[in-house]
C-alpha cells in the first residue's frame, strides 16, 4: 500500500465525449479527511520527432483552441482503441506532414498533467523520413502548416514562445543532448 494512497469513495461521470472524459471522484485521503478530485480520462497519446535527410525537423503549426493562439509542434495525435503507439506515430506523421518512416524509435513515455489527467504521452523517433507520393487526408477538423527546420530555428521558435508545448520542447532537448542535428 502507498501512504499517499487516496481511496476512492465514489466516482461520478460528468461528461463523456470523443476525446475525454470527465469525471468527479470522492476520495479519502491518507490522513482520513475527505475531498473531491476532478479528473480527466484519456485514451493516450504519441508523438513523434521526424528528421529529414537534410537534418530538419519536421513540425507543424496549428492553432489551438484552448490556447488561443498558433503554436508549432511535432506531430502528435490520440491513441485509437487497440492501435500500438508505434503505428499511431506512423499514422500521425503521414496524416500531419506527408511524410513516412520506415524505423522508428521509442524515446520515453510520460504524464502530460498528472495533478487531473491520465494522458501518458509516447514520444518516437525517426530519422531520414521520406515524402509519400500520395499521403493520407488530414481529419476534417485538422488544418495545419508543415514546417522543416534546422535545430537553431527551431530554438528560436521557443525563445519567441511560437514552440510553446512540453513535447516539442522535449524534442528539441533530446536532439540537443544526443547532438543528432
Amino acid at each position: 500500500m502507498n501512504k499517499f494512497e487516496e481511496k476512492t469513495i465514489s466516482s461520478k461521470s460528468i461528461y463523456n465525449g470523443k476525446v475525454v472524459k470527465l469525471q468527479v471522484d470522492d476520495v479519502t485521503l491518507p490522513n482520513g479527511k475527505l475531498s473531491k478530485r476532478e479528473l480527466i480520462k484519456h485514451p493516450g497519446a504519441v508523438a513523434i520527432i521526424p528528421i529529414t535527410k537534410e537534418n530538419k525537423i519536421v513540425l507543424v503549426e496549428q492553432y489551438r483552441k484552448p490556447l488561443e493562439k498558433s503554436i508549432v509542434e511535432i506531430p502528435a495525435g490520440k491513441l485509437e482503441p487497440g492501435e500500438k503507439p508505434e503505428s499511431t506515430a506512423i499514422r500521425e506523421l503521414e496524416e500531419e506532414t506527408g511524410y513516412t518512416a520506415r524505423n522508428v524509435t521509442k524515446l520515453t513515455s510520460f504524464y502530460t498533467s498528472p495533478g487531473f489527467a491520465d494522458e501518458l504521452m509516447h514520444i518516437y523517433f525517426a530519422k531520414d523520413i521520406e515524402k509519400l507520393e500520395v499521403p493520407p487526408a488530414m481529419d476534417e477538423d485538422e488544418f495545419v502548416e508543415i514546417l522543416e527546420l534546422s535545430l537553431d530555428e527551431a530554438r528560436k521558435l521557443v525563445e519567441e514562445q511560437r514552440i510553446h508545448d512540453a513535447k516539442t520542447i522535449y524534442a528539441i532537448l533530446y536532439l540537443e543532448m544526443r547532438e543528432l542535428l
